[in-house]
């Protein structure tokens, strides 16, 4: 309870900071996702049939809820650390008798904040186009903040190290955008060549989006247990990295 008040200010600052203009964060994804259930879904689906056992529509809506929770969670935190170093005031905070663990907590929590919240306003999108019978809500809630943690994570690390606002954008077009569209969001896995499905192994959003396919479905192509122990090493190792960049203020005071 020491640091309660600066963490619940961290967060308080983060979380208006995107509902004050909810029309360009909460809004955009939820019309960029029902194009692609109109154009996914409805035009192409008709003519795919079946996936998986599922109608093409439900069996890509897991898989597209979770494309933006991981792109507001990555986006909320990269944008907002950046933003805190280019405006000058990051500095004040890093003086403060407050632990780093408190500050990297508090911007973690906004971007889960905001991930959380724009895949509840998907799903409700998805429902319109789809029925979605819940197989395991341990596993889907689990799944989507553990994908949430890590994504803010990544931001947070993509922040502190940005020398620009072109840097910032700079991982989600050319690595995170690439990573999630071959992470079978729109086809099973199965479906490829054995190469080049033992290449789909090393893509990290492939588990998360299985594991959260099946919290819905019941259906996946990827192991549970390989899945959620791909997603806690990689939440180790960035929150390893994060630590590190606040102590040693890599990125931040140069």
């Amino acid at each position: 309870m020491k640091y309660w008040v600066a963490y619940k200010t961290i967060v308080y600052k983060e979380v208006s900071r995107f509902v004050r203009i909810w029309p360009q964060t909460i809004l955009p994804p939820a019309v960029t996702m029902t194009l692609y259930f109109l154009i996914f879904g409805n035009l192409i689906g008709s003519r795919i049939g079946e996936m998986g056992g599922f109608s093409y529509m439900e069996y890509i809506a897991p898989g597209i809820i979770m494309m933006s929770v991981i792109t507001n969670s990555y986006s909320n935190v990269v944008s907002s650390f950046y933003s805190s170093k280019f405006q000058k005031h990051l500095e004040e905070m890093l003086v403060a008798p407050v632990p780093n663990w408190v500050i990297l907590a508090g911007y973690i929590t906004g971007g889960v904040t905001r991930g959380l919240m724009v895949g509840f306003v998907v799903t409700c999108v998805a429902m319109i186009f789809t029925q979605l019978h819940v197989h395991s809500m341990l596993i889907m809630l689990l799944t989507v903040l553990c994908t949430s943690i890590l994504f803010s994570l990544g931001g947070f690390i993509n922040g502190a190290y940005a020398k620009s606002f072109d840097d910032v954008s700079i991982v989600p077009v050319f690595i995170l955008t690439p990573l999630t569209y071959l992470a079978g969001v729109f086809y099973s896995v199965d479906l490829l060549p054995e190469f080049w499905r033992q290449v789909s192994l090393f893509n990290p959003i492939l588990y998360m989006v299985n594991a959260f396919r099946f919290g819905i479905l019941g259906q996946s192509d990827i192991g549970i247990s390989a899945a959620f122990l791909v997603i806690g090493g990689f939440i180790a190792v960035l929150t390893w990295a994060a630590m590190w960049v606040l102590g040693k203020g890599a990125g931040i005071k140069d």
